[in-house]
């Protein structure tokens, strides 16, 4: 025997005109709710359509088309000649009557064990959580780091790429990806790199991949056993050392001076690492280029004890005094170098694209473990990308942001001299796309970048990138993305901070 009608005053909520969502939508949202939580018992009977719309005040049509949804997706079952049910396949057991609201747990307030069920691994990376004293989502402001000019972006160039590129890429092309990258964009990197990183390489040693990190998870996963020792550069970039620790890896950071990595206490280690991950060309973030006699030096030892080398060319493109230094990679007799670039800096972060060039008995081990990553990127972006380079826009780009990120740094390294004299000591970089004020000894630049993350600057200490203590912290100031005016407004915000900082150490 059918359940006597339900009351509709049990509808979660009014239909709303005036709603951006459809009626027929909200009625089903509010049927489907009723029924899951248990307002309206399997077997009731509903209104038939015609006398539903006219209690609603809305059209038979939208009535149908909510029924039809609900339909489809089995919350209701008709029988001919008797009417509408709510469907008594749903057992009532798992329909919650007057179901307790869900507590929400804050997302970045988990137990200290992290998220429930994760596996060891899952533990593991849930713990490498990498700092962030800046919410990027919150929108980009000074003086976050790694961010490019993204206002100047040459989009009218690009979307008329993309549309060409539409039109006429073959039908072959719109199919999977070749998990090695799209051809005609490796072989233009490859020429690309040839000319302007001195890199030794076949269009078949470069592999396209979403960017810096998914290129050090491909060779630590490839290269590393867990248990292996990993050099990294102390401070060093979050992402790598992220990276290397989900792999299994053991780091042992060495410390960076002057001319780079200190490649002797590398070779001290009393266990022989694995691989060495650098960034000679401009290390992040201390902003330091390692010498040439340090590059060799590295270089002698991977080949001697077969170590092998990820080259992070962070920021290669952008050096402001004198010619770009050559790749590491290009110094390389050895093929231990394993050379690493991206788009993001040079470009938009949100491309996505980079690339890795890989010694040639590893290229079929990394594009295996590529295409067991994602199988292969976006095609269309990679063929804008390809046509954007051989055409000559990428590198018309760069010279344009060289000019405009100088400009941008004389304008923050000026109002630095102007308002935060005798509190902090920066010197104009020569390259990147960033600066470092180094704190006077003592002072705390986490807890300057917590007190500017308050007055709405941020800043980026140093030492939240060590692993050991340094002797002399210091703020990693990013100025490629703002302008003079934004930037000399973040600097008048960071003096009070800097003052009262120095002022407690006296």
């Amino acid at each position: 025997m059918a359940k006597h009608a339900p009351d509709l005053a049990l509808l979660a909520a009014p239909l709303d005109p005036a709603s951006e969502t459809p009626l027929y939508r909200q009625l089903y949202d509010a049927l489907r709710h009723a029924i899951l939580v248990g307002r309206f018992a399997p077997g009731s009977r509903l209104p038939a359509t015609r006398a539903l719309a006219a209690e609603l005040g809305i059209s038979r049509n939208t009535v149908a088309q909510a029924f039809d949804q609900l339909f489809a997706e089995g919350y209701l079952e008709g029988r001919v000649g008797s009417g509408t049910y709510v469907s008594r396949a749903l057992p009532d057991e798992l329909l919650q009557a007057d179901a307790a609201p869900t507590e929400i747990v804050p997302r970045h307030e988990p137990s200290d064990d992290g998220p429930r069920a994760l596996s060891k691994r899952g533990r593991e990376t849930w713990g490498l959580q990498m700092y962030a004293p800046h919410d990027l989502l919150r929108g980009i402001r000074p003086f976050v780091t790694g961010v490019p000019a993204l206002d100047a972006f040459p989009m009218e160039t690009w979307t008329r790429l993309a549309a060409r590129c539409w039109r006429g890429l073959p039908s072959a092309d719109l199919g999977y990806g070749d998990p090695a990258g799209y051809g005609p964009l490796r072989k233009a990197i490859a020429a690309r790199l040839r000319d302007a990183r001195a890199v030794r390489c076949e269009p078949e040693q470069v592999i396209i991949v979403g960017g810096t990190q998914q290129a050090i998870d491909i060779i630590a996963h490839t290269l590393i056993n867990p248990g292996d020792t990993v050099c990294i550069e102390d401070p060093c970039y979050l992402g790598a050392s992220a990276g290397l620790t989900k792999a299994g890896a053991r780091l042992a950071p060495i410390a960076v001076d002057n001319e780079g990595l200190r490649v002797a206490d590398a070779r001290a280690l009393p266990v022989q690492p694995r691989l060495v991950f650098v960034a000679p060309s401009y290390q992040y973030p201390t902003g330091v280029t390692m010498s040439l006699a340090r590059r060799l030096a590295l270089l002698d030892w991977a080949r001697r004890s077969g170590v092998w080398v990820i080259e992070d060319d962070y920021d290669c493109e952008f050096r402001y005094t004198g010619r770009p230094l050559a790749s590491l990679q290009s110094l390389d007799t050895d093929r231990r170098v394993i050379y690493v670039g991206t788009f993001s800096k040079s470009l938009l972060p949100a491309l996505r694209l980079g690339f890795l060039v890989a010694p040639a008995d590893l290229v079929d081990a990394f594009v295996a473990a590529r295409a067991v990553s994602d199988r292969h990127l976006n095609t269309l972006e990679q063929a804008v990308l390809a046509d954007f380079i051989s055409e000559g826009h990428f590198d018309q780009h760069l010279r344009r942001m060289r000019t405009l990120y100088a400009e941008r740094q004389a304008a923050l390294i000026e109002a630095a001299e102007h308002l935060w004299s005798g509190l902090i000591d920066i010197q104009p970089g020569h390259a990147g796309l960033h600066v470092v004020g180094r704190l006077e000894p003592g002072i705390d630049g986490k807890r300057i970048a917590r007190q500017a993350d308050a007055a709405g600057v941020t800043s980026v200490p140093l030492s939240a990138f060590a692993v050991r203590p340094l002797r002399r912290d210091g703020l990693a100031l990013g100025y490629a993305a703002y302008t003079p005016r934004e930037l000399r407004k973040a600097a008048a915000r960071l003096a009070p901070i800097l003052e009262q900082a120095h002022l407690a150490t006296e």
